[in-house]
């Protein structure tokens, strides 16, 4: 269930702004916003999992910290709330029941410990924020009038790290 719930929250913010229900973003802007979560969250947990090597409960592997699920599953639940605080408070609140039911499935399923859960939840929410701070930069890389403004994002691997790198006159 939590390879789902992770996800829900998000689902719903822009399922709803798919219908005309518009958030503080119209719907190409907020997936972009929700890619930059999810871009943003994955380049502090895959590396952090790489490093720590902290062995999971199960003693499947030793990828335990920081949770994935829960960083998904908080930056989904922060992400729904951001979009819809100010036009309907319920509504942005209602992803967090998903994302910590993902982080205590995590835990139910022997997949995470509590600290692993917690600090993905903060990584999740913390991309969130970040992701709306850079977002005037976003915007105007993908939505600029301007067309002589040109950029790319590619991935760059090494011997000992693999990440992205951007070009462009942002």
């Amino acid at each position: 269930m939590d390879n789902f719930t992770q996800y829900f929250p998000a689902a719903l913010a822009i399922g709803i702004n798919l219908t005309g229900y518009q958030g503080m973003h119209d719907p190409r802007r907020s997936i972009l916003l929700y890619g930059a979560t999810q871009f943003i969250a994955a380049a502090i947990v895959v590396p952090t999992k790489r490093i720590i090597r902290s062995e999971r409960p199960d003693g499947s592997n030793r990828l335990s910290f920081p949770s994935g699920h829960a960083a998904t599953a908080f930056s989904s639940a922060h992400f729904l709330f951001r979009e819809y605080r100010s036009k309907n408070f319920w509504l942005s609140i209602s992803g967090y029941p998903f994302a910590f039911f993902t982080g205590i499935y995590r835990l139910v399923n022997n997949k995470h410990w509590v600290s692993d859960v917690v600090a993905g939840a903060g990584v999740g929410i913390f991309s969130t924020e970040i992701a709306y701070w850079i977002y005037p930069k976003m915007e105007k890389m993908f939505f600029s009038k301007n067309k002589k403004r040109r950029s790319a994002v590619f991935p760059t691997v090494g011997k000992n790290y693999i990440g992205f790198s951007a070009l462009g006159n942002f």
